[in-house]
């Protein structure tokens, strides 16, 4: 009884990587991270080597180095000019918003709460001596871990 080694033909190295194409692209289509698509690409470009005649060995070195190339290179560039809609997260949207004061800002007491959009937070003022009583209108200038930093706001007539 000897062992025998997988030998890999052409038709066959074909499916594999026809197989990992596919699968790279699903993976791409229901992540849209940018990531998977690059080794979609690798994975082609072994399938091309492959078609031309090219052993296992070098059609592995052609996946990973154009996989590599168009990550290191291309993924920057995609991702900054493909990705231009940004969604603000949740702390990000706040900023900017006119918000009320439920419970008395003073910096010095460490004391201040307001409710923003259903979740109360934390509220500090901008300025340590300025503090703001319940039920004044607040303008939303920056957000530090968890509490929202705040400056008066004055209604306009």
């Amino acid at each position: 009884m000897g062992t025998d080694i997988l030998i890999l033909s052409g038709p066959e190295l074909n499916l594999i990587w026809l197989g990992l194409f596919i699968i790279l692209i699903v993976i791409e289509l229901f992540t849209v991270g940018l990531t998977t698509i690059w080794f979609a690409a690798g994975a082609l470009a072994a399938l091309a080597a492959n078609a031309l005649g090219a052993g296992l060995v070098v059609q592995i070195i052609i996946f990973l180095a154009v996989s590599c190339v168009l990550l290191i290179f291309t993924r920057p560039w995609a991702a900054k000019h493909l990705n231009r809609k940004c969604i603000r997260t949740n702390y990000e949207g706040k900023i900017g918003k006119v918000i009320r004061i439920t419970q008395k800002v003073d910096n010095l007491e460490q004391t201040g709460a307001s409710i923003v959009d259903g979740q109360e937070w934390s509220v500090r003022s901008k300025s340590d001596s300025e503090t703001l009583d319940t039920g004044a209108l607040a303008k939303v200038v920056d957000v530090s871990g968890v509490k929202l930093i705040v400056e008066k706001y004055e209604e306009e007539p």
